[in-house]
């Protein structure tokens, strides 16, 4: 019984940071908040069906990867450079801590717009790649946050209905 509230605890902390994961790029959200729907299932009264597990094992797994090459792809696609991606990440840590909550939207822009202009591009070939690195981004988080989201919903119904 003790132990149940141990892992119930564990979940709940592992659900939170993991939906900060999705906005923070140094905190993997999606595997985070599956550790959460793990350390439920691993209790004596919540469980979720094997294959329930394995699905979402999956999708944590595909989208962990997609995430790592959105990114990626937005930037190159807009004529981008690593510059631009790195400035993308280190504008939205920035912009999360000093500007919340708009920071987190005007701080990967902005960040990759530094980055390009920092690799020698003019004015208008930073925008765009920066453009295309943001929309990467944006892109990348809006998927975590949704299955995430699915994720914390799937916790908490859990534990709170059952």
């Amino acid at each position: 019984m003790v132990m149940d509230y141990i892992l119930i605890g564990l979940g709940v902390i592992f659900t939170v940071v993991g939906i900060l994961g999705c906005l923070l790029p140094f905190i993997p959200g999606p595997p985070l908040n599956y550790i959460g729907l793990l350390l439920l299932h691993f209790t004596s009264k919540y469980q979720f069906e094997n294959k329930f597990i394995i699905i979402w094992a999956l999708i944590t797994a595909v989208v962990y990867g997609i995430d790592m090459v959105i990114p990626v792809w937005g930037t190159k696609k807009f004529g981008g450079s690593k510059r631009g991606v790195w400035g993308s990440m280190i504008g939205l840590v920035a912009g999360f801590f000093f500007f919340p909550p708009f920071g987190i939207i005007i701080g990967p822009f902005a960040g990759a717009v530094i980055g390009e202009l920092s690799s020698g591009k003019n004015s208008s070939e930073a925008f765009k790649s920066g453009f295309g690195s943001f929309i990467g981004f944006l892109t990348g988080t809006i998927l975590k946050l949704i299955v995430s989201g699915m994720m914390t919903w799937y916790f908490f119904k859990e534990l709170l209905i059952n």
